[in-house]
């Protein structure tokens, strides 16, 4: 019987493309997320609210008699440059709501940071929260978390600190209350300090920058100074403070608590930084080889948003060892997609991608990956990878397109072989030792519609089960 196999057929050289660019049904609807839910224990809004209104009094008092006093109509003095109170206005709402000058100017401070006066040049007037402050808990606690986040104006440093060391504190503020959040109770500020310390260190890494282009001849770099605290204890000190005035903690006896309005307002900041990096198919929270069984489903440009999203959420040195984790497995989908993701990250991945090209299973989509971090163009960085190397990705490429794909799509796999016939193809396949050879051939096999050809692979499958040539 003449063979029907087309010995001399050459197949399409093309790079394999990456299976995630496989046509998916992409359309299924997903579940709305759940709204959150704060911590056990946290009051209920409108107790939230009521602690509020009970932190702003001083402030909504002085709005609401400089609305009266200073709005369209009266006769008193209108706010100065800047929308700060003159002198004699001070005077006189110190005089007729019965606080010092001081308080009034502290209230009105607040008042305007908590947007119950709205500042327009240089004139104030009422916000709309004033309007909505006995009817609207919700503005009320937006207003209280306007002044929240703006705690280190409503009570500046002292003039002796440099501004540096104190734009540093502020900067590394959000982590020592989150760490307070997270404790919820009483934490020695002690502890705080050392939290502080090692924040603002990774601050002073990050700012560190190599210049591009000819430099002088080197000098020697002196080391780091050593964390002083006598220059940190004195700010965690103003911070804690200023925090405690506008109620978001408590200080006393060497520690620090946050109240229930702080913690609750901290919880609601790191939900919002949650939801921000949240990825649209909701893979965030997941491993990494659940994560990348989630991308799998979507188109290129989906999943490299899934994959920017879980990386946000992770330190990058964590994320670049799930995922080699994920690609030495046995799924040969996830291999291929944890590199993508890893292309994703970029150059911080490199000495991780680098350790683990002597690995086999790993070896050519690392060596491709590092070409293509060199610049060399990803249709033309399959010529770094020796005959043996290629093959053995075709196979494992092949493995998932059996495992994850559609019979037609592992046919067409055949295009991307670097032999020119079918018959140099199961040669080079049989001896390449690929472990899920013998699967991926008789997949093949079974897809194929050619009858003859179908029969060919069919035996070069037995051939490698039984270890025959």
């Amino acid at each position: 019987m003449t063979s029907r196999i087309p010995r001399d057929s050459r197949l399409r050289l093309v790079r394999p493309r990456p299976l995630a660019a496989a046509p998916r049904a992409v359309n299924q609807r997903r579940t709305r997320r759940p709204a959150p839910r704060p911590p056990e224990g946290t009051p209920a809004p409108g107790e939230l609210a009521r602690m509020a209104r009970s932190q702003l009094a001083g402030a909504a008092r002085v709005a609401r008699w400089a609305d009266i006093a200073l709005g369209p109509g009266g006769d008193g003095a209108t706010a100065g440059d800047q929308a700060t109170l003159a002198e004699a206005t001070a005077e006189r709402a110190a005089e007729e709501l019965g606080l010092t000058t001081a308080q009034v100017r502290a209230h009105w401070d607040t008042a305007r940071l908590a947007g119950l006066i709205e500042v327009h040049g240089d004139t104030a007037r009422p916000g709309w929260r004033l309007r909505a402050w006995n009817r609207d808990d919700s503005a009320v606690l937006r207003g209280w978390v306007a002044l929240f986040d703006a705690w280190s104006i409503a009570h500046p440093e002292a003039a002796a600190h440099e501004p540096a060391g104190v734009a540093e504190v502020v900067s590394a503020m959000p982590q020592v209350l989150s760490f307070l959040q997270l404790s919820a109770g009483p934490v020695p500020v002690a502890q705080l300090l050392d939290l502080l310390e090692q924040r603002v260190t990774e601050l002073r890494t990050e700012r560190c920058e190599i210049p591009y282009g000819p430099q002088p001849e080197p000098v020697p770099v002196p080391l780091p100074p050593e964390r002083d605290d006598t220059q940190l204890a004195p700010l965690l000190d103003w911070a804690l403070h200023a925090l405690a005035a506008v109620g978001a903690l408590t200080c006393g006896d060497g520690q620090a608590t946050l109240t229930p309005l702080g913690s609750w307002a901290v919880w609601v900041k790191l939900e919002q930084i949650c939801v921000a990096a949240q990825s649209p198919a909701g893979n965030i929270e997941q491993g990494a080889e659940d994560m990348l069984r989630g991308c799998a489903q979507l188109r290129p440009n989906a999943a490299r948003a899934e994959y920017r999203a879980w990386l946000a959420a992770r330190t990058v040195g964590g994320a670049v060892t799930e995922l080699l984790a994920a690609a030495r497995g046995e799924d040969a989908l996830l291999r291929g997609l944890a590199f993508e993701a890893l292309r994703v990250v970029g150059a911080p991945a490199e000495p991780d991608v680098r350790s683990v090209a002597d690995e086999p299973a790993l070896r050519p989509y690392a060596l491709l990956w590092l070409a293509e971090h060199d610049g060399i163009d990803p249709e033309d960085a399959h010529e770094v990878l020796t005959r043996e190397e290629a093959t053995w990705l075709w196979v494992d490429t092949a493995a998932a397109v059996a495992d994850h794909g559609e019979a037609p799509m592992l046919v067409r796999h055949l295009e991307s072989a670097l032999q020119p016939t079918v018959p140099a193809l199961l040669d080079e396949v049989r001896a390449v030792g690929h472990p899920r050879t013998v699967q991926v051939l008789v997949a093949l096999a079974a897809a194929h519609p050619d009858p003859a050809l179908a029969k060919a692979v069919r035996r070069a499958a037995f051939q490698v089960h039984t270890g025959g040539s």
